[in-house]
């Protein structure tokens, strides 16, 4: 729990974010045609949307340049996504403010340490982690050109909080493995169930299975689109990859990769030390590292091929970093 100062002054800090959120507002328009596949070249013009385009009164967040600046606003949002009195309608905002600043902090260290060093000590581990395991995934990737398309995917609400809770627990409860870590593969994967799409390895559901694998006797039962059928089948698969003895074993088997182990573990530890930081993990929106810069894929979001990111952004320049 926070300390009571900590407390008193969250109210008067948390309204004045949202009122420079609003200040900053612009809208973003996100055309609506069915369908998802594995990013690819486009081969042919993209058909026209074919469902009435959904317009959203939220922005990509605007952020203070200045390290001091930054800090406060990180101390006001992590306890405001941590209090139960805040307002259900005002956690969507005030987590993305949080998501935009974690992934401009990783991508400049010594801002992030000028930021680190006049933030609260409760919040620089909390901090450190995000930075971590962010860091690990921007590795992995770090070796070739950014995308110059979009992905053909659909990005669509998550389900619940509270049932997506129960469904890690209840795994966990079934087979051992941590409900942390399911709930960080879970987010690292698909945004919590977000990106609704295939893979270029041709993975699919919220928990990124190959059919290939889901069909192996006693991994996947039910539906590999199904939340709580996809939770349930991670953890069965962790399980017969070693997760019980070394969950780093399990997650090596869900990706090759130290670097995404890593990651992963980052943000378990970060859930199993403070649980209440999955309020605003679960409130994180969909990003995408363009050429053009860390783009915003908001929910209804709906590509049925990849486009070219110069394309998307003549039609939706919201989705576009500010200032870019």
């Amino acid at each position: 729990m926070a300390p009571l100062s900590m407390r008193v002054a969250t109210p008067v800090l948390l309204a004045l974010l949202l009122a420079s959120a609003a200040a900053a507002v612009t809208t973003v328009t996100v055309e609506r045609p069915p369908g998802a596949g594995a990013p690819a070249a486009p081969s042919q013009p993209l058909p026209p949307p074919l469902t009435t385009p959904m317009v959203s009164s939220r922005s990509y967040p605007r952020l203070p340049q200045d390290p001091a600046a930054i800090a406060a606003e990180l101390a006001a949002l992590e306890p405001a996504l941590r209090a139960t009195a805040t307002p259900a309608d005002q956690l969507p905002e005030l987590a993305h403010r949080q998501q935009v600043i974690y992934r401009r902090l990783a991508t400049d260290p010594a801002l992030a340490a000028r930021v680190r060093g006049f933030l609260p000590v409760r919040w620089q581990g909390v901090l450190d982690r995000h930075l971590a395991a962010r860091r690990e995934f921007l590795a992995m990737h770090r070796s070739g050109p950014r995308s110059a398309v979009v992905p053909a995917w659909r990005i669509i609400p998550p389900e619940p909080a509270a049932n997506l809770l129960r469904y890690y627990r209840e795994a966990a409860a079934t087979t051992g493995i941590p409900w942390q870590v399911l709930a960080a593969v879970n987010l690292v994967e698909t945004g919590m169930g977000r990106i609704d799409g295939v893979s270029v390895a041709d993975a699919r559901g919220p928990m990124q299975f190959l059919p290939s694998t889901w069909a192996q006797r006693g991994i996947g039962q039910g539906d590999i689109r199904d939340p709580e059928d996809a939770i349930h089948a991670a953890a069965r698969y962790l399980v017969r990859r070693g997760g019980l003895k070394d969950i780093r074993h399990g997650l090596w088997g869900y990706n090759n990769s130290n670097r995404y182990v890593r990651g992963v573990l980052q943000y378990a530890e970060l859930l199993r030390q403070d649980p209440q930081a999955f309020t605003g993990l679960y409130h994180w929106e969909i990003h995408y590292n363009s050429a053009a810069g860390d783009l915003w894929l908001p929910v209804g979001y709906n590509q049925p091929r990849p486009l070219p990111v110069s394309t998307y952004l003549k039609r939706f320049p919201g989705s576009a970093p500010p200032g870019r």
